[in-house]
C-alpha cells in the first residue's frame, strides 16, 4: 500500500464553527419543547472550572471559572433563561446573547444562593437537576454540590428535586436540520475515504493497520477529529471478529472479508459512524463466492428491514426485532450488539437504543420511541463460523435521520461488496 502524501499538505480550513448559532437555536426552540415533554418547571445546571458539567457547552457554561447557576424555566409567560454568573465572567457570557438575563454575582457572594432564592420565590414544583443513574450526560452534579444545594433549598424544596434525565434525553436526542446537514457531510467523507483506502490494498502485503493509517492521514489532511477514542478509530479488521478494537498488523489475504468501522468529527462537535465491507478476490475469481455473497445479501437485507421499521412512534426494540427476524431466517450466528444507536455529538449519543429484542436485559432506552430529528447509525447483521472456529460478522452500518414519513438515508447506502484484487 503506497504511503499517503497528505502529511505534506496543510489541513483543510472549515471556517468558523456554526455551533454558536445552532446552540442558540437549540436553546430557544428545542429546549422548551423538551421541558414540556419531560414535564419540568425549572432546570438548574451548575457550572464550574476544571470539573464542569458535561452539558456545560450546550448552555454556554463552558468558560465557567467560579461557580455559576444556569436556570431554564417555564411560567405563565412562556420559556425563560436566567444565569447567575460571577461578575468577572458575566459580561462575556451576556455577549453570547443566548440567555434572557445574565445576573452578575459580586465577588464573595454565592450564585447558588441567589438561584435558590429565585427558585423559592417563584415556588417551582418540578425542579430538574443533573443527577442521573442512567445517562452520563445528565449526571454532572457532584455529590458535594448536591448536598450543598439541598442544604440551601431546605427540606420542602429539596423534595421537589428530580433528575434531568428525561429532559436531557428529549433535548439532545433531536437534531436541527442544520446539524443533520453537517453530519451528512461527515458521513460522505467517511464512506468516501473508506472506498479510497480499499483501492490501495495489495493482497498479501497490506496490513489492516496500514489501511487504518491511510484513513488517519485523510483525517489529518482535512483537519477533522476522531468520532470516538483515537486508539480504536478506525477499526479495520480482515480476520475474525474482534469487537470494538484497534487495527492490527494482520496481512490482508485473498478470501478475506474486510470490515472498516470508521467515524469522524466535524467542527469538533458532530460525528459520523459508517462501516464499509470488502471482499478480497482469490486467484481466478471475478466476484465473491456464493457463500460470502449470501452473507452479504443477508446482512444488507437486515439493514433494510431495520430501515423500513424506523418510523415516528416505533420503539427502538421493534427496530431491532425487524432485522433479527431475518437473521433467524438466514441462519445467522448470534450477534450480541444492538441493531443501532443514536449518533450526533458522540458516536453513541443520547436517544433510543435500537436493541433488546433478544437480550436478557433490555435497556430502558430500547423502549423509547423514535421521533423526527433523531439520527441513528444502525446495522444489518449476518455472522458465520470460520474454518479456524472464529466468528465473522458482516454488519452493514449506515446512518439515517427520522422524518415525519420514516427514515431518510444521510448518504447512499452500500449496495455491493467492494471487490479487492
Amino acid at each position: 500500500m503506497p504511503a499517503c502524501s497528505t502529511d505534506q499538505k496543510p489541513p483543510i480550513e472549515w471556517g468558523e464553527s456554526p455551533w454558536p448559532e445552532i446552540r442558540k437555536e437549540r436553546i430557544s426552540t428545542l429546549l422548551p419543547q423538551a421541558m414540556e415533554a419531560a414535564d419540568i418547571d425549572i432546570w438548574l445546571v451548575i457550572c464550574r472550572e476544571n470539573n464542569n458539567d458535561p452539558i456545560a457547552d450546550h448552555i454556554g457554561g463552558e468558560n465557567a471559572g467560579g461557580t455559576a447557576a444556569f436556570l431554564f424555566y417555564m411560567d405563565e409567560d412562556g420559556f425563560h433563561s436566567r444565569v447567575y454568573s460571577p461578575s468577572g465572567e458575566s459580561t462575556a457570557l451576556d455577549e453570547l446573547d443566548i440567555h434572557d438575563e445574565v445576573v452578575p454575582v459580586e465577588r464573595g457572594k454565592s450564585a447558588i444562593q441567589q438561584a435558590v432564592e429565585f427558585i423559592r420565590e417563584k415556588d417551582f414544583i418540578r425542579i430538574a437537576i443533573n443527577s442521573s443513574s442512567g445517562n452520563a450526560q445528565a449526571d454532572g452534579l457532584s455529590y458535594t454540590q448536591r448536598m450543598n444545594l439541598e442544604k440551601q433549598l431546605g427540606s420542602v424544596f429539596s423534595k421537589r428535586l428530580i433528575s434531568s434525565d428525561e429532559l436531557i434525553y428529549e433535548w439532545l436526542s433531536i437534531k436541527l436540520p442544520e446539524e443533520v446537514e453537517i453530519m451528512t457531510k461527515a458521513a460522505e467523507l467517511t464512506a468516501q475515504w473508506q472506498l479510497e483506502a480499499y483501492e490501495l490494498i495489495e493482497p498479501g502485503v497490506t496490513t489492516d493497520a496500514e489501511v487504518a493509517a491511510f484513513l488517519k492521514a485523510k483525517m489529518k489532511e482535512y483537519g477533522v477529529k476522531d468520532a470516538w477514542n483515537p486508539s480504536q478509530n478506525p477499526n479495520v479488521n480482515s480476520g475474525a471478529d474482534r469487537g470494538h478494537s484497534h487495527a492490527t498488523d494482520r496481512i490482508i489475504m485473498p478470501g478475506d472479508v474486510i470490515q472498516t468501522d470508521f467515524g469522524i468529527k466535524l467542527y469538533d462537535r458532530w460525528v459520523s459512524d459508517i462501516q464499509r465491507f470488502a471482499y478480497v478476490l482469490k486467484e481466478g475469481e471475478t466476484e465473491a463466492p456464493e457463500d460470502i455473497q449470501f452473507y452479504w445479501e443477508s446482512a444488507k437485507a437486515g439493514n433494510r428491514a431495520a430501515f423500513n421499521a424506523m418510523k415516528p412512534g416505533v420503539k427502538g426494540v421493534e427496530v431491532d426485532a425487524a432485522q433479527r427476524e431475518l437473521m433467524k431466517k438466514n441462519n445467522s450466528e448470534y450477534v450480541p450488539w444492538s441493531t443501532g444507536h443514536p449518533v450526533g455529538y458522540v458516536a453513541h449519543d443520547t436517544g433510543p437504543n435500537l436493541g433488546g429484542s433478544q437480550s436478557p436485559s433490555i435497556r430502558p432506552a430500547a423502549q423509547k420511541i423514535l421521533k423526527p430529528g433523531m439520527v441513528f447509525a444502525f446495522d444489518g447483521f449476518h455472522a458465520w463460523k470460520l474454518e479456524n472456529g472464529g466468528l465473522k460478522t458482516i454488519s452493514v452500518e449506515e446512518m439515517v435521520v427520522i422524518t415525519e414519513n420514516g427514515a431518510r438515508w444521510l448518504i447512499a447506502p452500500q449496495e455491493e461488496l467492494v471487490l479487492v484484487d
